[in-house]
């Protein structure tokens, strides 16, 4: 026959008992979990989208920006007035879309004759390309990534056979 249990004994299983159940429970975890979890891929994902929305604002700062030169430069009446114009028409498009001129490069080509942009039938070509600032980035860091992305646009308009010179 096996001694009786003593009350202590008892005591003691009743407790492992409770603690086993206690660990069972996730009362209250459910929630500590999510806000975690979300957080970890809740900020990564918002950067993504910051960083998406900066560049393709920036794209399209680029586009709009070398239509609207190329508009204004085949419409002017002489060489200074257009690159002027043109000047004018980026300086006014990137600062629509908050980007400044100085991080921008633009070239202006023309054909078939590159000493006479303006001639009747010809084809002024503006490319322009701007460097677009990772969002949150500090401009102060120095590290070997790249903080701006580079996009650029290119637009072709012809001269009308009525206007410009010659």
């Amino acid at each position: 026959m096996l001694p009786a249990k003593s009350r202590s004994d008892r005591d003691l299983g009743w407790s492992r008992t409770r603690t086993r159940v206690m660990l069972r429970r996730d009362g209250g975890s459910a929630s500590l979990e999510f806000i975690t979890a979300g957080l970890i891929l809740l900020v990564p994902l918002v950067y993504l989208v910051l960083t998406v929305a900066a560049i393709q604002a920036g794209a399209l700062a680029a586009e709009g920006a070398a239509r609207q030169a190329a508009r204004v430069y085949v419409t002017a009446s002489s060489d200074g007035d257009a690159r002027s114009r043109a000047a004018q028409a980026i300086d006014f498009t990137l600062a629509d879309y908050g980007i400044d001129t100085a991080r921008s490069h633009v070239s202006i080509s023309c054909t078939p004759a590159p000493q006479n942009c303006l001639a009747r039938h010809g084809f002024v070509t503006v490319a322009i390309e701007v460097a677009v600032p990772l969002p949150l980035a500090p401009a102060a860091v120095s590290v070997d990534a790249p903080l701006a992305v580079r996009v650029g646009s290119t637009a072709t308009q012809q001269v009308s056979r009525f206007g410009g010179s010659g």
